[in-house]
């Protein structure tokens, strides 16, 4: 009987989530997460095959952070404002240079964009445009994988003689992308905003999918939505997601109630066929 063909798909294990003081956008349980998941990788590594870590990468302009936009006295948004079409339409709250013609908005003005990506997101079902604190910055040390983690993955690749695989996502300013396989709207200018159809071709590869990462409400949730609909019916009973190595972003303000959001979606992706598990029950 061959060996089983196991990959564990980490996403954003990065500094900027976990819970620290000094982190810009803490996820509540974050470090916990990625200690078992650590813990975990010591523990079966031998039978992991292929390692994946998606990577959140931003600048400080960015669609989603405050530095993009203002309002009608120059102030910039606090960060978790939600600026809706209606919003950007209403003069309540306009992108920085709105005149402005970059060669990437294919003749648009970067007010005109502004508009039309706002009206995508609410168009296509997608949580509406809110501004996070600029996190994940390239080159910070935001950026970094959680050191427990690391630590984990660097004695993994020694240990095997392998290599993790590492997947950038979030370095175009003018579209979201949560989900490591597209952005929230893709841009017809840039091929990397579209789905990412090799990784795909490499995740149906295997024959078990082991995902964890943060936050389970927003990265996690696009992009294994992005997977289960884009990857056949017949792969999809392949993925075994570790509860136990995930939280969600918790609720903000008047904004949507993400924890709930998180279990609905989880007892959806079960439905669907995906493995609910955990870290110490995973290959015991």
């Amino acid at each position: 009987m061959s060996k089983l063909r196991v990959h564990l798909l980490i996403i954003d294990p990065q500094k900027d989530f976990m819970d620290d003081r000094d982190s810009a956008l803490p996820v509540p349980g974050a470090n916990e997460d990625m200690r078992r998941l650590a813990a975990m990788i010591n523990r079966i590594g031998g039978k992991l095959d292929d390692i994946h870590v998606t990577l959140d990468s931003h600048r400080i302009i960015d669609i989603a952070h405050p530095a993009m936009w203002r309002d009608h006295d120059g102030r910039p948004p606090a960060p978790f404002t939600i600026i809706s079409a209606g919003d950007i339409e209403a003069g309540i709250w306009q992108p920085r240079n709105a005149s402005a013609k970059p060669p990437t908005l294919e003749g648009r003005t970067i007010g005109q964009y502004a508009l039309h990506y706002a009206r995508q997101l609410e168009a296509g079902g997608k949580y509406p445009l809110l501004i996070w604190p600029p996190h994940c910055l390239i080159g910070t040390p935001g950026h970094n994988v959680q050191s427990d983690l690391m630590r984990a993955l660097l004695a993994w690749e020694e240990r095997y003689f392998a290599s993790v695989g590492y997947v950038t996502k979030g370095t175009n300013v003018w579209t979201e992308h949560f989900g490591g396989l597209m952005a929230e709207v893709p841009m017809a200018t840039d091929p990397a905003s579209g789905l990412n159809t090799d990784f795909l071709s490499v995740l149906a590869e295997a024959d078990i999918v082991v995902v964890g990462g943060e936050a389970l409400s927003h990265c996690v949730l696009s992009t294994v939505t992005q997977i289960a609909d884009n990857i056949g019916g017949e792969h999809i009973q392949k993925f075994h997601i570790l509860t136990d190595c995930s939280s969600p972003v918790p609720k903000v303000g008047d904004g949507p109630d993400f924890p709930v959001i998180a279990a609905n979606w989880l007892k959806a992706m079960e439905a669907r066929g995906m493995t609910l598990t955990t870290s110490i029950k995973l290959l015991a």
